[in-house]
């Protein structure tokens, strides 16, 4: 757990642009307002204040300690990437589907805010994805690392180390590498664990592998993993939001990164509760009080 602070200038972020964003954006900073916080709105948001200071990216970080993202999880790993990397706590309102790592729904803003400001919160901090290809190109990620053919229904080839070990040679669609903040986004959709945000782990997991006794494998977020592609031209996607083309005999490496994002839940925030509610675990059950 990290250490509570008291946040005193807060900064407003969405990579969403619909009115929704304008009405929250609205609560939030009347909220912040009332509680004597001072407020700087990102200028890549959707939504503009003459009553507030409008800031680039570059200079929010340099002026805030907490970053308020609203919008879905897309949008908080958005904000991860841009400022969560930069050492800025993070606390996410939730208007997307399953919303994972963003908390606060717009019902309970007010209260849950306030309890925020209060000290009633919990500091979570999760781990980055480090990858480059043949040494270079270094990349962030905070959800997986994918390597894929690029193409719908194509196998490529590659092979898997771990810490230098070989592991294996396979034929697949590609292979997910996640965090465990990661195990509740695209590795899940491929029937890969959940992991508890406290399990200090990868999962290893081959899409539509051509064998019929791979399974996902969890290693070590310590590890070092290394994929050499056997297949001519193939893609590495991370967080759904870069892709670089690789080819034969490239090497991707891929490791924990140096640096930490800190999430921030509301007090009463349970990983097994936000997984009963988004997934449906228990549904059709009546559960003892």
């Amino acid at each position: 757990m990290v250490v509570k602070k008291a946040f005193k200038n807060i900064g407003i972020y969405s990579s969403k642009k619909n009115k929704r964003i304008k009405l929250i954006s609205e609560q939030v900073l009347e909220i912040l307002n009332n509680l004597g916080k001072k407020a700087y709105i990102s200028d890549s948001t959707n939504f503009l204040s003459s009553a507030h200071e409008v800031c680039t990216d570059k200079k929010l970080i340099s002026k805030v300690d907490l970053i308020i993202a609203i919008g879905g999880d897309g949008t908080l790993l958005s904000s991860a990437r841009k400022f969560g990397i930069e050492g800025i706590p993070i606390l996410g309102i939730n208007l997307g589907n399953l919303g994972f790592l963003t908390d606060i729904p717009p019902e309970d803003l007010t209260g849950l805010l306030r309890k925020v400001f209060e000290g009633k919160f919990e500091a979570d901090e999760r781990v980055f994805l480090k990858s480059a290809i043949n040494n270079k190109h270094f990349h962030i990620a905070l959800n997986e690392a994918v390597i894929h053919a690029g193409q719908i229904a194509q196998l490529i080839e590659y092979e898997l180390y771990i810490n230098e070990k070989f592991v294996y040679r396979q034929k697949a669609d590609g292979i997910i590498i996640s965090t465990s903040t990661g195990s509740t986004a695209y590795s899940m959709s491929g029937n890969g664990p959940i992991l508890h945000p406290d399990v200090k782990a990868f999962c290893l997991l081959p899409m539509f592998p051509l064998s019929l006794n791979t399974r996902p494998l969890l290693v070590d977020d310590n590890s070092t993993i290394k994929i050499r592609m056997l297949s001519k031209k193939s893609k590495l996607s991370l967080d759904s939001h870069t892709h670089k083309n690789i080819n034969f005999k490239d090497e991707i490496e891929v490791k924990k990164a140096d640096e930490c994002f800190t999430l921030i839940h509301p007090e009463d925030h349970d990983f097994f509760n936000a997984c009963r509610t988004k997934l449906g675990w228990s549904l059709g059950l009546e559960l003892e009080e």
